[in-house]
């Protein structure tokens, strides 16, 4: 506790405590009062949610590209810490894992059934169908790992090659220079501290909600706030054990067996359902998804009125935001001895083409089941919810029951793991001491934070479910909108003035990493 940073662990802690308080003392006020505020930040930001999603695209495109690519992280003579490997698994099961479990099957029957009204399709239809298919790519690939991208990127140059301190005001020194003040770095730690709190316990509320399906399926229980209690606190003890055998011990060994069964899952749900529809009409979506990618980005349903792109796109950008500060923080520290071109490949277009595979193959069996089989998966999801499609789609396939068993470990592992590494890096954030060489944070504020989301998570999934959910997601990537914005203009500073510092007489860079301009 001597270690603790109280400026900025208090804060957050003291808000969270008192939004639960109050949802315990006041529920249908404390609901109300928390959609009043979602729905002022869809009507008036929504916009600048998706302009700066696209914009984080772009500039991963760009920053690849550039010369600044060729930078390691750490200096030349840095080491990894991790194998390509493990530094992939690690990368894919601390970021969106555990959304692709929940959503690749349950969200395509809602854009079938309830497309964009502005765009004029039919419930149903073969349009409906292509469009549900490729904005399961828009929501699920390029995108969200963008998100996650560029800030962790910016932190990895600013802790290994500039040496800043560990905070998330390091990200902003082409930005403050001289002008850094620990009040002001306290500040942005506090805010992401409590957005990546909201983030995290929306992303614990759908695992819940999965994992009570998986209980109902096989046990007959129905999901009450019992069940939810019963299973955040066993997914809370989980990855507190995890994260308190240190920084990559446990986090590795649960991300190797958990991309290991994704890709085990993959092959079976492709050969045992419709192999060529899923080949065909995966392609053919993911062209429709390349070809309108800047229109759908930037889609806000302004005119005439259509409430699709606040319930779905910028929810989800809201959520990446949410997370995106502090897991960078974690993913810029294991990124340690490779180059920035690596970075991104690893960061960005690998965990991106393996969700266009999982997407494709999921989200497309889900579509030809329920559209060419007529198996009623809308019907489970009316009649069920969205946290038992998935469990209809594999009672379908060879050995169901071994199946979903396998699923629901691999759903209690997904979360584990990504709570593992944000657990690791809030308890970090809020502790002095944390260098490049000593990057580990006492086991106090993990638990401490570990409870603290389990708690917020049960109380919106036991009392507002799904709809619940996205309000907090949503408010919770506000005050990270703003931070990766200056984040990103940071990175976009950073990559010129290393161009402009090139030495076009040698080949050779300056040492930038050495400039005071920088």
């Amino acid at each position: 506790m001597k270690r603790l940073r109280k400026s900025v662990f208090g804060p957050p802690f003291l808000l969270l405590f008192m939004a639960v308080v109050a949802s315990f003392h006041d529920p249908k006020g404390f609901l109300a009062w928390t959609k009043t505020i979602n729905t002022w930040i869809l009507d008036h930001l929504g916009w600048l949610f998706s302009a700066t999603s696209l914009w984080m695209v772009l500039l991963c495109v760009a920053v690849y590209f550039s010369r600044f690519g060729q930078i390691r992280i750490g200096g030349d003579d840095a080491e990894p810490l991790l194998t390509r490997w493990q530094w992939f698994a690690i990368t894919l099961c601390t970021t969106v894992a555990i959304g692709i479990l929940f959503w690749a099957t349950a969200e395509p029957l809602y854009h079938l059934r309830t497309p964009p009204k502005s765009l004029g399709m039919a419930a149903n239809s073969p349009q409906a169908a292509q469009f549900a298919m490729s904005t399961m790519y828009m929501h699920w690939t390029f995108t969200p790992y963008a998100i996650y991208t560029i800030p962790s990127l910016m932190f990895a140059y600013a802790f290994y090659n500039r040496k800043e301190s560990y905070s998330l005001q390091s990200t902003l020194t082409p930005l403050l220079g001289k002008r850094k003040s620990p009040w002001l770095g306290n500040s942005l730690d506090a805010i992401c501290l409590y957005s990546l709190v909201l983030g995290m316990a929306a992303s614990l509320g759908t695992g819940i909600i999965t994992l009570a399906g998986g209980l109902g399926y096989f046990f007959g229980w129905k999901s009450t706030p019992g069940i939810y209690a019963f299973i955040a606190a066993l997914i809370v003890i989980a990855f507190c054990l995890s994260a308190a055998s240190g920084l990559l011990k446990g986090i590795r060994l649960l991300s190797d067996w958990n991309v290991r069964i994704f890709v085990g899952l993959c092959i079976i749900v492709f050969l045992s359902g419709p192999t060529s529809f899923v080949l065909q009409f995966g392609s053919e979506s993911f062209g429709q998804y390349m070809n309108h990618f800047f229109e759908r980005s930037l889609f806000i349903g302004s005119m005439p009125k259509d409430p699709w792109p606040q319930s779905w796109s910028v929810f989800y950008w809201a959520v990446w935001m949410a997370w995106a500060p502090i897991t960078a923080m974690f993913l810029g520290r294991i990124a340690r001895g490779y180059t920035v071109r690596e970075f991104i490949v690893f960061n960005w277009v690998l965990p991106s083409l393996f969700s266009v595979v999982w997407m494709a193959i999921f989200s497309g069996t889900t579509i030809h089941m329920e559209l060419v089989q007529k198996l009623g998966f809308q019907q489970v999801l009316s009649t069920k919810g969205p946290n038992s499609v998935i469990y209809a789609l594999f009672s379908q396939m060879p050995l169901a029951t071994v199946l979903i068993a396998v699923f629901i470990g691999v759903s209690f592992l997904s979360y584990v793991t990504a709570a593992d590494s944000n657990t690791s890096a809030m308890a970090a954030l809020c502790t002095t001491g944390i260098t490049a060489d000593s990057s580990e944070a006492p086991f106090l504020p993990k638990l401490l934070w570990g409870g603290t989301v389990g708690l917020v998570a049960w109380v919106m999934t036991s009392y507002a479910g799904i709809d619940g959910i996205k309000m907090l997601s949503n408010i919770g990537g506000l005050p990270a909108l703003f931070l990766l914005i200056a984040i990103s203009v940071a990175l976009f500073l950073t990559v010129l003035r290393y161009q402009n510092e090139w030495d076009d007489s040698s080949g050779n860079p300056i040492d930038s990493d050495k400039s005071s301009s920088l």
